[in-house]
Formats: structure tokens, C-alpha cells, sequence
């Protein structure tokens, strides 16, 4: 098993949060170490290995696990720890940043969780696209696994980063810290359910299309369970492996839901307003399988509205328990303002990049 010798990144956890190109970097960079060092240690046979590889490492906006490491930066800014003790030191040359890092489980955790989340969502994507359900020849930029590789190979690398996405909670990993059973636990009751709904939303949603009599809240439950389960997921994970007390769970576990319905919305909108080369997927394919969608329930216009109000709620929640500004100065400060000061706040700068995503 030949694992990649580079040191990690600085921890997500841990940096000064200058700006969100600064933390996504960070976060996508550890991410993108971690993918490498769990495939030498999954020893899988080609062409699973590398139909696995080429999934994972497209160009998606890696969402769900950014959510991880942004709960986890907000929780362990807005707790009781000194963050600073944790990299005290005797100043000893070779106390060097890949040993600091590997003693720390709960950040390592935080790494386990956002591989998780992804592999997870991965997975989801790669079945979504068979022939059998939309039968899609693009996702994140480039030709389908099923198109690259074939049917049989793309259905069994879904099956195997479905699996990997458990495993890798507590699996014996190079460069990550012995797992820590206690959050381990956590993370996987919040985690499983949740999976679970994510595919239970997948079925809603077919049956939808074969179905005259929709509504608008028979499409958010939908939605709730297909989209908002992992987004909810991946919050409350990041949330857990820093500690997070029982109202900071509360409060990400309340923007999760709000941001996760707002996501689907604008996947709603995008899809008719955007073109292909932006998206990275087809365009305009929710009108070709006749999906329900909240632009065919309400108009662009409206839904633009709702998913506003949407991130609004869902950055309410999280000023109420996990910002260091207060709620009310925040609002009177940016109530006109299209791009509020989100300095110092992993999280909320997060729902700012959602809502001006463009893909």
C-alpha cells in the first residue's frame, strides 16, 4: 500500500479564517490528500480503482464536506477550549505539523466526517446518473462514469464509495489519529439515518414523475429527505467533532434544514437560467424527465424569493448560537447590503457562497 508522503495542509480547524477562498482552499486541498490516502489503503481492483478515482476527484463544488469543516471552524471558534493549547509544543524540531496533526483526533475526526459526507454524495451522483434513473451523459464538467467506464463498473464503484463512506468513520487509515470511538459513535447515528433518507427522497422523486397531482409540499418533503438529509448531515458532523453542546447542535441542525430546501431551489432555478458549460451537467434537464421543480410551481422570480428567505432563516439560526455578532446588529448592518461582512465566520461566509453560486 504506497501512501502519500506530503505533510497536511494547515488544519481547517485551526487556521486564521481570512477569507473564504482562503478556508475552501484549505479544506479542498486536505480533502483531496485524504481521497489519495484512502484508496491506497481500499486496495481496489481496476477498473473499480479508477472509475472511483475519476469521480471523486472532478471538479464538484465539494459542498457537504466544506458544511463539515465550517461547523467544525465555527464550533471550535465559539467554544470553551483554549484552540491555541492545542499546538503547544516544547519547540522540539522534530514536533513538525504532520506529527501535531496526527495527535489530534478531533480534528482528524472532522476529516473522516467530510470524506464521509462526500463519498456518500458521490455515490449518489454516479447511480443518478445510470440509464436506469436520469440517464445523464455529464456531471461536474466531464462524461459520466457509466459513459467513461460502463454500466456494470459505474453501478459497482457507487456501491463501493457507498460503503467507504461507513468504513472510513473508523477504519485504521495512515496519517489520520486512531479513531475516536465516543464521536465515532455519534457520527455515525447521525450519519446512517440520514443516508437512508437520502435514498428514501431518490424514490419519493421518481414516483413523483410518474404522478399528475404534486404539490409544492409534497415536493419540499421530497426534497427535505433527497437533498437536505446529507447537508444536515454533514453539519451536525462537523458540529460533533468539535463538540458542539446540545443548542449549537439545535441551531445547525435548524440552518441545515433551511439551507438544504434553498439549495434545491437553486438547483431548480439554475437549471433554466444557466448553460451546460456552466453547470458542469445538462441544462434544461428537469423539463425534458417533466420534473416537479419550484420554478414550475412558482416562477423564476418567486423561487429566487423563497430560496432567499430560505438562507435567510438558515443564517438566523446560526447567529442566534454560533457567531460572535449579535443577531439584530447583524441584520440592521447588512440589510441592504449584497455582500455582508462575514469576516472571522467559516459558516456564514459559507451560506453568502451558496447563495451566489452560479453552478
Amino acid at each position: 500500500m504506497t501512501v502519500p508522503s506530503t505533510l497536511h495542509p494547515t488544519p481547517f480547524g485551526f487556521i486564521s479564517f481570512d477569507n473564504n477562498e482562503q478556508f475552501h482552499s484549505t479544506v479542498r486541498e486536505q480533502l483531496a490528500q485524504d481521497i489519495d490516502v484512502l484508496f491506497a489503503y481500499a486496495d481496489l481492483p481496476s477498473p473499480l480503482l479508477d472509475a472511483c478515482r475519476y469521480v471523486m476527484t472532478g471538479q464538484g463544488k465539494l459542498v457537504r464536506p466544506l458544511l463539515v469543516a465550517s461547523a467544525f471552524a465555527n464550533v471550535n471558534d465559539h467554544s470553551d477550549k483554549n484552540v491555541d493549547n492545542k499546538f503547544d509544543t516544547d519547540n522540539s524540531a522534530s514536533d513538525d505539523l504532520a506529527s501535531l496533526l496526527e495527535s489530534d483526533s478531533d480534528y482528524d475526526m472532522a476529516r473522516r466526517a467530510a470524506l464521509a459526507v462526500e463519498l456518500l454524495h458521490t455515490y449518489s451522483l454516479v447511480h443518478d446518473d445510470l440509464p436506469c434513473m436520469d440517464d445523464d451523459e455529464l456531471r461536474r464538467g466531464q462524461p459520466t462514469a457509466h459513459i467513461v467506464f460502463d454500466e456494470a463498473t459505474a453501478l459497482l464503484a457507487g456501491d463501493v464509495l457507498q460503503t467507504l463512506a461507513f468504513e472510513v468513520l473508523t477504519a485504521e487509515l495512515p496519517t489520520f489519529a486512531p479513531y475516536d470511538s465516543d464521536i465515532a459513535s455519534q457520527l455515525l447515528a447521525i450519519f446512517a439515518p440520514r443516508a437512508r433518507r437520502m435514498v428514501s427522497g431518490q424514490m419519493l422523486d421518481l414516483n413523483a414523475e410518474a404522478s399528475d397531482s404534486i404539490t409544492q409540499s409534497d415536493l419540499e418533503a421530497i426534497h427535505r429527505d433527497k437533498t437536505g438529509a446529507l447537508i444536515e448531515a454533514a453539519m451536525l458532523m462537523g458540529g460533533i467533532c468539535a463538540g458542539a453542546t446540545a443548542p449549537q447542535r439545535m441551531a445547525l441542525q435548524e440552518c441545515a434544514q433551511h439551507i438544504g430546501l434553498a439549495f434545491q431551489v437553486q438547483d431548480d432555478i439554475l437549471d433554466v437560467t444557466t448553460s451546460t458549460d456552466t453547470l458542469g451537467k445538462p441544462a434544461g434537464s428537469d423539463e425534458k424527465l417533466d420534473k416537479s421543480t419550484y420554478v414550475k410551481f412558482m416562477g423564476v422570480d418567486q423561487a429566487t424569493d423563497y430560496a432567499q428567505s430560505l438562507f435567510n432563516d438558515g443564517r438566523a439560526a446560526i447567529m442566534r448560537e454560533l457567531s460572535s455578532d449579535d443577531l439584530s446588529s447583524y441584520e440592521q448592518t447588512n440589510s441592504t447590503d449584497n455582500n455582508p461582512n462575514t469576516d472571522n465566520d467559516a459558516l456564514l461566509a459559507l451560506i453568502e457562497w451558496l447563495w451566489s453560486r452560479k453552478k
